[in-house]
């Protein structure tokens, strides 16, 4: 089964309200609003896309140790997923089929990171939760997502409807606001270029890990 495939048939259970969910509608339709919005204010168009630069960053693993994109590069090319946190079930199923494709990232020469603007302590459980063996990178404040062009804030509707879902962001991310990136794929060959992006402000889309194998491929040929 594709991830996709998982995603819709998660969403699809979610959406009905099946156990252990038991979500009223009410609530799926200020989910939709949110994401329509978010389509409409076209920011996914414009952020960092094929063909840009990607930022310089260097972020800290869980365990406080600095990751250097610049020094990643050395390597080889370099996979960024950004995600929205631990709490996010979509994100989980996404870093769980990224963890199945690694070993063929790994023989592009590829190193894969996953950037999300939460604590280290979330960032380990997200880690532990999915059985990941690549780094999850917390980016405090939420900078190098917006530096990506990906960072939004979450209008006051969705803010009250978080709260109360008891889903907490200022406490997941030890930032008071109410801030998150849209959900984000991609490749950056060895000078610094965008090979491949996938930018979706609807966080119920993902791309397949395997779309990113044709990049991949032409960065190691370039290399």
């Amino acid at each position: 089964m594709t991830l996709q495939a998982k995603l819709d048939a998660f969403k699809a259970d979610f959406e009905a309200g099946k156990p252990p969910y038991n979500v009223p509608y009410s609530v799926i339709e200020v989910m939709h609003r949110a994401t329509a919005e978010l389509k409409a204010n076209g920011q996914a168009e414009r952020a960092k896309g094929v063909g840009d630069k990607a930022p310089v960053f260097t972020l800290n693993d869980p365990d406080g140790n600095p990751v250097s994109s610049k020094e990643l590069l050395k390597k080889g090319p370099l996979i960024l997923s950004f995600y929205r946190g631990v709490w996010c079930p979509y994100c989980n199923m996404e870093l769980q089929a990224l963890q199945e494709a690694l070993p063929e990232f790994q023989k592009l020469s590829a190193s894969l990171v996953a950037i999300s603007p939460q604590t280290a302590p979330n960032s380990r459980k997200s880690t532990r939760q999915n059985n990941l063996t690549f780094p999850i990178l917390s980016d405090e404040k939420g900078k190098v997502g917006e530096a990506f062009g990906l960072k939004f804030k979450l209008p006051d509707y969705l803010v009250d409807l978080y709260k109360n879902l008891k889903n907490d962001l200022p406490s997941f991310n030890d930032d008071p606001e109410w801030t998150l990136p849209m959900p984000a794929r991609y490749v950056i060959g060895q000078d610094g270029t965008i090979l491949y992006a996938e930018v979706n402000p609807d966080y119920t889309r993902r791309p397949e890990p395997e779309d990113m194998l044709p990049a991949l491929k032409r960065a190691k040929i370039a290399a």
